[in-house]
């Protein structure tokens, strides 16, 4: 089984900021711990504050007409943010914000984020090249879900997990893996039974083991490699040394 690096205990965006105006923004934040289950906001609902995981993550999920169409269409933790919309000056939440991963964050509220937006270029951005990120990504989960089999994207998914969860060991029913992907349960349970028996991942009662992170790599569609690669791109200047999504043994093979 590949070893995981231990959890940070910062955020790499907050850690893209020079010294003096992270101080000042950091003074500003609440460190709070994020319960799992637990929804920040609403599809449609007002977000009151901006949230940076620290060693926790939330799922953002796109809500049509019903409670059994729902999607996943992205996952922030250490590397981002949750409150996108407030850059635009937009104060209304286009999906449904879920903690997956308990644990810490930081929380700062909306008003007081607009005012160090309004107040450092520098900031302004580094967010503006994060919100390119994140809408990069989702037109690549909409090309995703239509175009990739249910096998690749669930690879995908564990691996971003793993990667957020700092773990190997993910507890995850065959029903949330599903409404997470958009698919049905046999759909999944098809999937599970399949990179499992290429002892890829360990899967049983909800928990599921990743034994061979590599092959789950090469199991996954493309857009994993891409995701990593466009982070590291306009983040981190191409650097890994605050990639979270770079791991021991990997720092070659995620270049790009």
């Amino acid at each position: 089984m590949n070893s995981t690096p231990p959890s940070p205990i910062t955020n790499h965006l907050i850690d893209r900021l020079p010294q003096q105006e992270r101080a000042s923004f950091l003074a500003d934040c609440q460190v709070i711990d994020l319960v799992f289950g637990e929804v920040i906001t609403e599809h449609g609902g007002r977000i009151s504050h901006v949230h940076f995981p620290l060693d926790s993550f939330i799922s953002q999920i796109a809500n049509l007409s019903s409670d059994r169409e729902q999607l996943e269409v992205a996952m922030v933790g250490s590397e981002g943010m949750l409150g996108t919309p407030l850059i635009l000056g937009v104060d209304e939440s286009p999906w449904l914000a879920l903690v997956q991963g308990a644990g810490p964050a930081l929380r700062m509220p909306a008003a007081v984020f607009g005012r160090h937006l309004a107040q450092s270029p520098t900031l302004q951005a580094l967010l503006k090249r994060y919100l390119y990120v994140v809408m990069h990504q989702l037109s690549r989960v909409a090309a995703c879900t239509h175009f990739h089999q249910v096998e690749a994207r669930l690879a995908r998914w564990l691996l971003m997990t793993q990667d957020r969860a700092h773990s190997d060991e993910l507890h995850l029913t065959h029903e949330f893996l599903a409404m997470m992907l958009g698919v049905r349960r046999a759909g999944i349970t098809l999937a599970a039974m399949a990179l499992q028996s290429r002892r890829l991942i360990r899967y049983q009662r909800g928990d599921i083991v990743v034994l061979d992170r590599t092959g789950l790599i090469e199991a996954s569609c493309g857009c994993y490699a891409s995701d990593r690669s466009l982070y590291r791109r306009h983040i981190t200047g191409g650097g890994a040394a605050l990639d979270l999504l770079t791991r021991p043994g990997e720092a070659s093979a995620g270049k790009s």
